[in-house]
């Protein structure tokens, strides 16, 4: 059986690059992600002996939880690279890696994590200044046109939209349905059920059925607490640790000149379109659905994003509107200048920017993004800062030689 060709991933030379500079590498991201796939890749091309740790094991969680600089660097014995996957899972893993960085200098660590609001409380205190940290997302539009070409993605583009990026979906074809539901009965919810903080299980799901169903709207924690049965905190304190389990993601109101711009709004998307249509359990093609609209905004929102963290690009996002329903689908500010940019799935469909934008803000660089010209938007400022990058490399990489 011929093997599927390794998806090359953006942020593999991003972490190599840092490797030996003193600091841990920790890697988050939702499960099922590749982050296990992406270390063992980094470790396979490199000459250093390694040694690798599962917090899944109650052997492992026991050797590393509470342990001495001395305990170990009996565990590394002769390795340079130590790879703990699932840290989360470790007790106390802040301190256990900080003894690696102040008292194990020669030997890097990388760290995996499908939980940030885990990982992350228990690593941002003790490692501060002694960490690189990196989120990997499932694999982008733009990393799966460098693994089999513009062409080809570019026939799969309804087929995305509909099914997403996760690794196992993109590799088993013909098995999606089935595959995207284990995904989303399972994976979601093994981390956030494990919570004290989420005592009600079935509104849990509910609240994120209302999420999907409201795609490109904006959420009213009232409305939700409403649909749902549960109290508006609870609900706010769900949708927290959704994004901190990078399930869903927030884009919040853009407001600076225009008296009745809406100042507080915030619509919630999902990080992978698949994960959405499999939480409303709609996986029907795009001839046949009537939400055709959010679901490409969902797609060209959460692949901008993608990208913009792939380049380490600086970008705060938003959308736009008016108490007068007059709407921007999504706005960016960089470097103090603002791009706008309105969505629209049907090219024979008639698109403008609201003029009452345009007037409040004249120096804003606006366009329509349709299945014709979407790659302009996902690839906006990015040739510059990737030459840039190249640059850079090349310089140092000069620089080593002398």
């Amino acid at each position: 059986m011929k093997r599927n060709k390794i998806i090359k991933r953006y942020l593999q030379a991003n972490i190599t690059e840092r490797l030996f500079k003193g600091k841990v590498i920790i890697v988050l991201g939702a499960r099922q992600v590749g982050k296990t796939t992406l270390v063992e890749n980094i470790l396979s091309e490199l000459d250093y002996p390694n040694i690798g740790l599962n917090g899944d094991e109650a052997d492992v969680r026991e050797l590393l939880a509470d342990t001495t600089s001395t305990r170990l660097r009996a565990i590394v014995g002769k390795n340079k690279i130590v790879f703990i996957d699932e840290a989360q899972r470790i007790g106390n893993i802040g301190i256990t890696l900080k003894l690696f960085a102040d008292k194990l200098k020669d030997i890097q660590v990388i760290a995996t994590g499908s939980s940030s609001f885990e990982l992350t409380a228990k690593i941002n205190e003790p490692l501060t200044g002694r960490k690189y940290q990196f989120q990997l997302f499932a694999p982008s539009y733009l990393e799966m046109i460098e693994h089999h070409g513009l062409l080809t993605e570019n026939r799969l583009l309804e087929h995305r939209l509909i099914y997403g990026y996760y690794p196992e979906i993109i590799t088993h074809p013909g098995e999606e349905r089935e595959l995207l539901q284990l995904l989303s009965d399972s994976f979601l919810y093994k981390d956030l059920l494990l919570l004290e903080d989420v005592t009600k299980p079935i509104l849990f799901e509910k609240l994120l059925k209302a999420l999907a169903l409201q795609l490109g709207s904006e959420v009213s924690f009232n409305e939700l607490s409403r649909l749902t049965g549960v109290n508006h905190q609870t609900v706010e304190k769900y949708i927290i640790l959704l994004e901190k389990a990078f399930v869903i993601f927030r884009l919040p109101a853009f407001s600076r000149n225009v008296r009745n711009e809406i100042r507080k709004g915030k619509k919630f998307y999902f990080y992978d379109n698949g994960i959405r249509n499999a939480i409303i359990k709609n996986f029907q093609l795009p001839g046949q659905r009537t939400d055709m609209g959010p679901l490409w905004e969902n797609f060209l929102i959460s692949e901008r994003i993608k990208a913009l963290s792939q380049y380490n690009m600086d970008a705060d996002s938003y959308f736009w509107r008016t108490t007068q329903q007059q709407e921007i689908d999504y706005i960016e500010e960089s470097n103090q200048a603002l791009t706008a940019w309105e969505f629209k799935w049907n090219t024979k469909a008639k698109a403008k920017i609201s003029k009452t934008f345009t007037r409040a803000y004249p120096d804003a660089k606006c366009s329509v993004v349709t299945p014709d010209n979407f790659m302009d938007f996902l690839t906006e400022d990015l040739t510059e800062k990737k030459k840039r990058n190249k640059d850079l490399k090349s310089a140092h990489g000069n620089a080593g030689k002398r």
